[in-house]
């Protein structure tokens, strides 16, 4: 039972005891309201239970700082209903000897509706003692740190907003140099490039397996599929050339050397091989020779080859200059010393071309038949 019901009662029975002293003109009861149901009792209980926290802070507080005696009241509201602001008047029967005061305090709390303020408490046990006034005057000052408790916070001072960052000037992309990797994959095609370089690897290594098992014409179509891939595949087409030729196929042959000069004519091996199948077919063979002249420089073999197509042609001086060229990088070489002789007698240059013979037959290199065809030409000359 709380210390409030406890006074209200205690308030009840004196008022209506006999003989009981009448109630100062500024005091009036508490009428007992009607019955309600029960969710208004329930909601008087939360409004009993707030008011109880507050007094009881209240007299806490009185404890402390000591005052007059005071009895005090949260307002009511009148019966009647009020406009705004709702009070309620709560009656205390003190003592004959203690004087009676009622002092009007604000509410610290929201209160409940007012029909429900005057609602009273259910009945309890019999009415006790008189209420000590000093006991009543502590307990109203310990409710004066509930109510501070429950006054509104201050709102916590704003934080400055956060500088806002400086605009940042924007820069010009400068721009990448390609890498060499990069630009040599740009220049040949990139990847595709090397994926069809391998591919024609693999179908040149499957070329030369199906050929150490004597199958020319499978492995003819799998070189061709290989060019086909990579056409610069230099390896697969002198492969695929030398079986044309073995297999009496002239015409494929030279189709292939021709397509390889044109994409590269710094190759003088293909020049030279398709120059040779030309000069047996009537083809032109110079042309061909010429075309790659350019990058045959110190290789003697090819001028010597293209000495002997002048020197067929009857352009003898031009063959001559060719054999000495050759000459230079195989001294020994018979056959070019008699090549060199027969251009030089052709031009009537008799003296060189005897010496030419000569050089010839003491080089050791030639065969019987060249032997007895270099002594007839010395007799010719008179040597």
């Amino acid at each position: 039972m709380s210390l409030i019901n406890k006074m209200l009662q205690d308030i009840d029975a004196r008022a209506g005891q006999p003989g009981a002293a009448p109630l100062p003109d500024n005091v009036r009861p508490v009428l007992a309201p009607e019955p309600r149901a029960p969710w208004r009792r329930v909601a008087l209980g939360g409004g009993v239970l707030l008011a109880v926290a507050a007094v009881g802070a209240f007299g806490w507080r009185m404890m402390e700082t000591p005052a007059a005696p005071v009895v005090a009241v949260a307002d009511a509201p009148a019966p009647a209903p009020a406009p705004a602001r709702a009070s309620s008047a709560v009656v205390v029967a003190m003592p004959a000897a203690a004087p009676v005061q009622v002092a009007d305090v604000a509410p610290a709390a929201p209160l409940p509706p007012a029909e429900e303020q005057s609602a009273p408490a259910p009945p309890g046990p019999a009415p006790r003692q008189p209420v000590d006034a000093k006991e009543v005057s502590a307990k109203q000052a310990a409710a004066q740190p509930a109510a501070g408790k429950l006054a509104p916070a201050k709102p916590a001072a704003a934080k400055p907003a956060p500088a806002e960052p400086a605009p940042v000037k924007p820069t010009a992309a400068k721009p990448v140099a390609a890498k060499p990797a990069a630009a040599k994959l740009a220049a040949t095609g990139g990847g595709r490039t090397e994926v069809a370089a391998q591919r024609a690897e693999g179908a040149y290594r499957r070329a030369l397996a199906v050929l150490e098992d004597g199958r020319v014409t499978e492995a003819i179509a799998t070189l061709q599929a290989g060019l086909a891939l990579d056409p610069r595949h230099e390896p697969s087409r002198q492969t695929l050339v030398g079986l044309l030729i073995e297999a009496r196929r002239p015409d494929e042959a030279i189709r292939q050397l021709q397509a390889a000069l044109a994409l590269d004519p710094r190759q003088p091996s293909m020049a030279m091989l398709l120059a040779r199948l030309q000069v047996e077919r009537g083809g032109p063979a110079l042309e061909t020779l010429m075309r790659t002249l350019p990058y045959a420089a110190g290789n003697g073999g090819y001028h010597a080859f293209l000495a002997g197509v002048l020197q067929r042609d009857g352009r003898q001086h031009e063959a001559a200059e060719h054999y000495r060229t050759a000459l230079r990088s195989a001294p020994q070489n018979g056959v070019w010393w008699m090549g060199l002789g027969i251009s030089l007698q052709a031009e009537q240059r008799d003296a060189e071309a005897a010496a030419a013979f000569q050089q010839a037959q003491a080089s050791g290199s030639l065969s019987a038949e060249l032997q007895a065809f270099v002594e007839r030409r010395l007799r010719q000359l008179g040597r």
